[in-house]
C-alpha cells in the first residue's frame, strides 16, 4: 500500500517546521532547557504526528526510513526537537505493533489526528542501560493491573499524553528479561514527576524521572500478551529508537559541517586576500569529514531499509548505524569546531550547542559499547543478550 503522504511530502513538511519553528528557537530551547512545544505542535499540525501509525487508523503508514530521514531534518535545526519527536514515533510504533481495537481508538487515532503525544519510559535507576531488565512491578487486580516503580530519563517527561512503560511480568516466577509493556495515560493517579532535566546537552528534551505508586490501569492497558515484550524490544523498540536517534545526531553533524563549509568559503584574510577554502590542509580535512558523514548516512539509510523489509542483516545493520552515527557526530562536530576556530568556540554559539548535544549519543541506551557487542554477536550467530 502506498502511504497517503509520500516520503518526499513528509520531508517537505518536516523541512518547513524545522526551518520556520525549530531552528529559530533552538538557542533558546538549549539556554532555558525549554521543551520545544511549538515545534512539536507544528509537526502535529503538519499531520506528521501519525508518521508511523498505520493508515487504517488515520496515520501515514511510514516506517524506519521515514523516521531516520525526518530525524535528520529536525536534527539539523534542533537536536532536542528531533529527540522529542523521535521518541514520540517510537512510542507510537510500540502501541501500533499489536494494538487492539480499544487501543487504536484510545491512542492511535488521536496520535494520527495530531491530538496526542506519546513516548517511552523504559530506563530505571537500578538497571541503567540494560533497559530490558525492568524492576517496576506489575500485579493483577480485580479491575486490571497495578504498577509500582520508578522510571528515569523519560523524554517528553511530564509533557506527553501517554507513556509506554515496561514492568516485570506479573508472574513472580518469570525469568529475567520476560517483562510486560503497558501504556499509561498522563492523568493516571499515582504518577509523580521529578525535577526538570539539567544536562550539559540535549537540554530541551524534558528528560525526567517519574515514580509510579499504585497506579491502577484497566486490562486493555497491556500491549500485546503478558511477558512477550522481549519481542517488542528487538522488533519494535530497538529498531525505531536506533534510527530515530541516529537520524537526529546525523542531522546535528551535517549542520556543523554546513557551518564549517560556509566559514571556509566566506572567510578571507585581509593581509593577503587568501581564502580559507583555498588552503590544501583545510581542503583535506573538510573532505575527510564530508566522506565520513556520507558513508555513515548510507549505512543508516540501508539499515533502515533492512529493518523495514525484514532483511537478514537488519539487526547488525541497525546496531552499527546508531553506533557509527554516535562516533561520526562527535568526531565531525569536534573537527568542524576546529575548522571554524575561535568563532565557533564561543559560548552560546550553535557549534558549541551541537558539540554538547552530540556527546549524549554515546550514552543513550543502548550505548555504543553495547551496540558493538550486539553487532558482533548477531553476525557470529550468538544470542544478543548472551547466555
Amino acid at each position: 500500500m502506498v502511504p497517503r503522504f509520500t516520503l518526499e511530502k513528509v520531508l517537505d513538511r518536516a523541512e518547513e517546521v524545522a526551518r520556520d519553528v525549530a531552528a529559530p528557537a533552538a538557542a533558546e530551547t538549549d539556554r532555558d532547557a525549554r521543551w520545544p512545544e511549538a515545534a512539536l505542535r507544528a509537526l502535529q499540525d503538519a499531520e506528521l504526528g501519525g508518521l508511523v501509525v498505520p493508515e487504517e487508523h488515520g496515520g501515514l503508514g511510514h516506517g524506519l526510513v521515514a523516521v531516520a530521514r525526518v530525524g535528520e531534518v529536525l536534527g539539523k535545526a534542533c537536536t532536542s526537537t528531533a529527540l522529542c519527536f523521535g521518541m514520540h514515533c517510537v512510542g507510537a510504533a510500540v502501541i501500533a505493533a499489536k494494538a487492539t481495537a480499544e487501543q487504536a481508538a484510545a491512542y492511535l487515532e488521536p496520535i494520527a489526528a495530531g491530538r496526542h503525544l506519546t513516548t517511552l519510559a523504559l530506563s530505571e535507576p537500578g538497571s541503567g542501560s540494560h533497559f530490558w531488565l525492568p524492576e517496576t512491578t506489575l500485579a493483577r487486580s480485580p479491575d486490571g493491573w497495578v504498577v509500582d516503580g520508578r522510571k528515569t530519563f523519560v523524554t517528553n517527561g511530564g509533557r506527553a499524553d501517554s507513556y509506554v512503560i515496561s514492568t516485570v511480568a506479573a508472574d513472580p516466577g518469570a525469568p529475567p528479561g520476560e517483562f510486560s509493556c503497558l501504556v499509561v495515560p498522563a492523568d493516571a493517579p499515582g504518577l509523580a514527576w521529578g525535577p526538570e532535566w539539567r544536562g550539559i546537552g540535549m537540554r530541551g528534551n524534558s528528560s525526567r524521572s517519574v515514580t509510579l505508586q499504585e497506579v491502577h490501569l484497566p486490562p486493555e492497558s497491556l500491549l500485546g500478551a503478558e511477558g512477550e515484550q522481549m519481542w517488542f524490544v528487538f522488533q519494535v523498540v530497538a529498531p525505531y529508537f536506533l534510527v530515530a536517534m541516529a537520524g537526529a545526531y546525523l542531522g546535528a553533524a551535517q549542520a556543523a559541517l554546513d557551518e564549517a563549509r560556509l566559514h571556509l568559503v566566506e572567510r578571507t584574510y585581509t593581509h593577503d586576500g587568501s581564502r580559507l577554502a583555498a588552503n590544501p590542509v583545510l581542503q583535506h580535512r573538510f573532505g575527510e569529514l564530508w566522506a565520513r558523514i556520507e558513508a555513515t548516512r548510507q549505512l543508516l539509510h540501508w539499515a533502515a531499509e533492512q529493518g523495514d523489509t525484514g532483511g537478514a542483516t537488519a539487526v547488525p545493520a541497525l546496531c552499527s548505524a546508531k553506533a557509527d552515527v554516535a562516533e561520526c557526530a562527535t568526531h565531525v562536530i569536534n573537527e568542524a569546531m576546529t575548522l571554524v576556530g575561535g568563532i565557533g568556540y564561543r559560548e552560546g554559539e550553535a557549534m558549541e550547542r551541537r558539540l554538547r548535544d552530540a556527546r549524549a549519543a554515546h550514552v543513550m541506551a543502548p550505548t555504543t559499547d553495547i551496540l558493538r557487542l550486539w553487532t558482533g554477536r548477531a553476525v557470529l550467530g550468538e544470542h544478543l543478550l548472551g547466555d
